[in-house]
């Protein structure tokens, strides 16, 4: 289910910009974003050999879908939008600031301090570690075959986690960023750029 991936977190969004927590709501790409998008795609361009041995599938939010048009592109590949892609369920907390959510929620700011990627499965009817872990992992169970992923941040961190056998800490340590592509193959996790 893991031997071959190339994962692409999408490309700055509008409330990426503004620092706004989205979870499952939508934001466009910026043109930051866009660039972004297609620097990712170049870099497939130059990884994959042979695209026709891929399958490409996308969180069918717009920064992503939009994401995956963009990079794919140079492949000739077209991403398959999966639901169970889609970023962690933020609750309460989406579409707030840290600073909004620390106001209306004071006890969340040691959290976010002690431990940044646990606290993203803290927000009041938000979706927990167990619960993405598990959608992720029916995404994973029925993968076929080598693929290119295009999702998000904390999604794709837990998902790299799951190919990887990784805890929550293992998780948290993992690599981030827009702009690079991680490649999983054969249990070896690296970063493209």
């Amino acid at each position: 289910m893991c031997n071959e991936l190339y994962l692409l977190r999408h490309g700055q969004s509008e409330w990426n910009a503004a620092r706004r927590h989205q979870g499952q709501l939508e934001s466009r790409l910026t043109e930051l974003g866009r660039s972004q998008a297609a620097a990712m795609g170049a870099v497939l361009a130059r990884e994959i050999a042979e695209p026709a041995r891929f399958t490409a599938f996308t969180s069918p939010l717009l920064r992503a879908s939009e994401t995956a048009a963009i990079a794919l592109a140079p492949l000739g590949l077209t991403a398959t939008a999966d639901d169970r892609l889609k970023e962690v369920h933020f609750g309460a907390w989406q579409g707030l600031t840290d600073a909004e959510i620390f106001a209306r929620y004071p006890w969340a700011e040691a959290p976010r301090e002690a431990d940044p990627f646990m606290w993203n499965f803290m927000a009041p009817g938000g979706e927990t570690l167990p619960l993405l872990s598990a959608r992720l992992g029916a995404f994973l169970d029925g993968l076929a075959g080598p693929a290119v992923i295009v999702a998000h941040g904390v999604a794709l961190r837990v998902l790299r986690g799951l190919c990887l056998g990784l805890d929550s800490s293992g998780m948290r340590d993992l690599p981030g960023g827009q702009g690079v592509v991680w490649r999983l193959r054969d249990g070896a996790h690296s970063v493209l750029a």
